[in-house]
């Protein structure tokens, strides 16, 4: 029996996600040394237009809940200023790069993506912002900038968006348990830490 993968799936422009990250990193911490923890980026939104007052509003409206719900930190200030185009495509292939140049920093730029966006109030659609993460992390600029500008990273990204529609995922974050061919949904949505690591117990008990 080979060994259970933790599929994380999630977009580094979800704030659910942003809100279950504490969650993700303890877990990982947790769990690295029984399973693999593999990282399915989502593809939230595909807009091609800029957001309007009512989309603005209704995001911001999002944001607050989640910071209420799980304390995590929101720069609400200028947040998603005039011509913002929510697409998440970028930041997901991003993360994609990176897992190609260096797989051991797929999380740590997901995470510093999602701590710019939410925290920093940075425009994480363009490429400079995401290549100044990737520089921050100890990625070469020029190596990174020519990868993600490539036909085969934005081939890879649309394999995770794939790999997510084709797992049932309607929503983010969601975990999933892979044990040999059996699949167990363990979280969809953000869900308390004792919650999540309570459902990963009971799939991996050996009569699960």
């Amino acid at each position: 029996m080979t060994p259970p993968i933790l599929w994380y799936f999630a977009d580094p422009m979800c704030s659910w996600c942003w809100g279950f990250s504490p969650v993700i990193e303890t877990l990982r911490d947790d769990y690295r040394a029984r399973m693999k923890i593999a990282l399915v980026l989502g593809g939230l939104r595909h807009e091609s237009a800029p957001m309007t007052a009512a989309q603005r509003a209704d995001i911001l409206h999002h944001w607050h809940e989640v910071h209420a719900r799980t304390g995590q930190p929101f720069r609400f200030d200028n947040a998603l200023l005039d011509g913002f185009v929510y697409d998440t495509e970028p930041a997901c292939r991003a993360v994609v790069t990176v897992g190609g140049i260096d797989p051991g920093q797929i999380f740590p730029l997901f995470k510093a993506i999602q701590t710019a966006f939410y925290a920093g109030g940075r425009d994480v659609t363009q490429p400079g912002v995401l290549t100044d993460l990737a520089a921050g992390l100890g990625m070469e600029r020029h190596a990174f900038l020519d990868t993600f500008d490539s036909d085969a990273a934005r081939a890879r990204t649309q394999a995770h968006f794939r790999q997510a529609r084709q797992a049932g995922v309607r929503g983010f974050p969601t975990l999933i348990v892979q044990q040999d061919a059996q699949l167990d949904t363990v979280c969809n949505g953000c869900q308390p830490l004792d919650t999540v690591r309570a459902a990963i117990e009971r799939c991996l008990q050996p009569d699960a």
